[in-house]
């Protein structure tokens, strides 16, 4: 990972990060809190979920932790492989449909 300084108070030089809080308030916003720590809570399980589940398209649907810890490469290589796998059998499933045509 490489850090990138953008414009002081220039939003759109923050793209990354004001998607990220723009997500976060779409999710936050949905309930409310009566307590701060409600709050706190839900926010470190958005965090959770956001760096280790949640799929992102500008990381090639990887999620961020599997780009920081080096696993994207491999996830990438077990899709394609699966990928290939399951055409060839629609290929075949398609030609057996023609024979019996």
């Amino acid at each position: 990972m490489k850090h990138v300084k953008g414009r002081r108070r220039h939003p759109q030089t923050q793209g990354k990060i004001e998607c990220y809080h723009r997500s976060m308030k779409n999710i936050i916003k949905l309930e409310h809190y009566y307590t701060t720590g409600e709050l706190e809570v839900r926010m470190e399980e958005f965090v959770n979920y956001y760096n280790n589940e949640r799929y992102h398209e500008s990381l090639q649907n990887c999620t961020p932790a599997d780009v920081y810890f080096g696993r994207q490469e491999s996830i990438i290589k077990q899709r394609e492989k699966l990928k290939r796998k399951t055409m060839n059998k629609r290929r075949q499933f398609h030609n057996l449909q023609l024979l019996n045509v």
